[in-house]
């Protein structure tokens, strides 16, 4: 009896516990049927409206492929088809056209030369942002939500844009009253493009990431495509030292040092190989290599922030051997600045993100890290001591400070005579093909020669802006995994902010990430604010039950 007696009080209490943890936490309201099948329904109406525009679009783009067949052949067809496609689609379905973005971005070179290098082609990433943008403009207009995000830049852009505007009608308007065989206007405006033509993605990622759940699908997106480009690059490599792809050959003279389209292994464009000499430059799944340089130098800060951050031990660990091909690549492609940067920003990023504190997490990534990387120094000794002896030789050759004070100089005895410089797009490569151009390998030597030093001063004011803005942003994150991926954003935009060796903000890829990072911290904050609202307002139900079950 005593014991049946016993066995019963415990049963009450722990049905009393079970009601209490369900009175705690707080989940999701079962739905009635009535608003099962209005799901359902809508389900199905999504799935009917989307079957039929693919049809449409299908039987439009052949036709139109059709056309343009008879009209340029292969080369103009298939674009052309495809396009209008992928523009339709992304207008409809901007959230799905910024991770296809984003996907296409690493791959853009490769794919390029598998449809023939068509010049087309060079545009089509812009086929997924450009639909997305006007998507997101209207949507903002429609809603009376702000544009431009978040409103303390505002007045940055605008003095930033207006000083770009002033040198495009005052300058290049100008000379374009005076052109004969090319077309200034064009160029300034391909300059501006390439200048302030990503900044809506800020916008784009604000709008689009929607919780916390989309924010890790594009984190987990970001190391997957690292993964799979450092894997590609690894295969170039190997393909080229076992002679299934040729390299540099049947060339002289300068010929020798330079990369080429003709040496092209498969994946990404130009190549140089030439290993007799000690020269090799490898483009990875890029157009150039050294844009294959600055993926593996982005690709730093983003592993970095998967693996400290990533709530998921699985994508934690996934992300540890991505951040070694990384590492490895930069070893492997003979990129002297890739082999520089990563291992500085490595470091850097452990005191900046404050995990050389956190030991209990730190030393087993580390460890594995580590292991990965003897590993492979000890399997390519020689590869190693080739692209460090590289390195040191062009150092010496060439001081990076001092190749940047001199492009100082030269530009600023270009411009000392015009304040709002010598027209935007003048040195811009992407837009020789409507105008003459100057081959400028620093950056704020390039704005200073572009939009004079009435530019510059407005281009430093806006990136100033945005680091300053994005700081007092990451700062203000309670959540500790998502103030970590807020910091290695920051540093990411602090980095790019102010570089001004070579020009990694005017192309692929860091034209686009560097966009992309701020736009992923400003949003990280706005996750955070909901997240700990939810919790606040958790919480507070939690006390009132507990008031109500101690009373009753």
């Amino acid at each position: 009896m005593i014991k049946t007696k016993q066995k019963a009080k415990k049963s009450k209490k722990s049905k009393k516990s079970k009601k209490s943890k369900q009175q705690s936490s707080p989940e999701k309201p079962a739905l009635s049927l009535k608003e099962e099948l209005a799901l359902k329904r809508k389900a199905m109406r999504e799935r009917k409206e989307f079957t039929d525009l693919v049809g449409k679009l299908l039987g439009s783009g052949i036709f139109l492929g059709i056309v343009l067949f008879f009209v340029g052949g292969i080369k103009l067809a298939l674009p052309g088809a495809l396009g209008i496609i992928v523009l339709t689609l992304c207008y409809k379905y901007p959230r799905y056209a910024l991770f296809a973005f984003v996907i296409y971005l690493p791959f853009a070179g490769t794919v390029i030369y598998w449809l023939g290098g068509s010049p087309i082609m060079q545009l089509a990433k812009d086929a997924f942002f450009i639909p997305m943008m006007i998507a997101i403009w209207q949507t903002c207009k429609k809603q009376g939500k702000p544009f431009i995000v978040p409103i303390s830049l505002k007045t940055p852009f605008w003095v930033l844009f207006s000083s770009c505007l002033a040198t495009l009608l005052l300058v290049n308007g100008q000379q374009q009253l005076g052109a004969s065989g090319e077309t200034p206007i064009g160029v300034g405006i391909l300059g501006l493009k390439v200048l302030l033509g990503y900044f809506p993605l800020i916008t784009c990622i604000y709008y689009l990431i929607r919780d916390e759940k989309d924010f890790w699908i594009l984190s987990r997106l970001q190391v997957v495509l690292i993964l799979i480009c450092g894997v590609l690059g690894i295969i170039q490599y190997a393909l080229l030292t076992i002679g299934v792809c040729k390299g540099t050959v049947g060339v002289e003279g300068d010929a020798l040092f330079k990369a080429s389209l003709d040496s092209r292994c498969y994946f990404g464009g130009a190549l140089l190989y030439t290993p007799e000499q000690g020269v090799i430059r490898l483009p990875g799944t890029f157009v150039a290599p050294w844009q294959w340089a600055w993926f593996l130098i982005s690709g730093t800060f983003f592993t970095f922030a998967s693996i400290f951050s990533d709530k998921s031990i699985i994508w934690r660990i996934i992300s540890l051997p991505a951040l070694a091909l990384v590492f490895m690549n930069a070893v492997v492609s003979g990129q002297r600045i890739a082999l520089a940067l990563v291992p500085v920003w490595f470091v850097l990023l452990l005191i900046i993100t404050g995990q050389v504190a956190n030991f209990k997490k730190f030393i087993p990534v580390i460890g594995g890290f580590a292991l990965i990387l003897v590993i492979a120094i000890a399997a390519n000794p020689v590869v190693v001591q080739e692209r460090v002896d590289s390195f040191v030789g062009r150092w010496n050759a060439s001081p990076p400070h001092s190749f940047i004070v001199q492009q100082f100089e030269e530009s600023w005895h270009n411009v000392d005579d015009s304040p709002l410089g010598k027209g935007l797009g003048r040195a811009t490569n992407s837009a020789r093909i409507l105008g003459s151009t100057k081959l400028i390998e620093t950056y704020y030597p390039k704005v200073l020669y572009e939009i004079g030093i009435v530019g510059v001063m407005a281009f430093l004011f806006f990136v100033t802006g945005i680091t300053v803005v994005a700081f007092k942003t990451y700062k203000k994150i309670k959540d500790r995994n998502l103030r970590t991926y807020a910091a290695s954003m920051w540093a990411f935009i602090l980095f790019i902010s102010y570089n001004t060796y070579y020009y990694p903000l005017d192309v692929d890829p860091v034209s686009v990430y560097y966009w992309l990072c701020i736009g992923i911290l400003f949003k990280l904050s706005t996750i955070d604010k909901e997240a700990h609202g939810l919790d606040n307002k958790n919480h507070k139900k939690r006390l009132k039950n507990k008031q109500v079950s101690t009373s009753t």
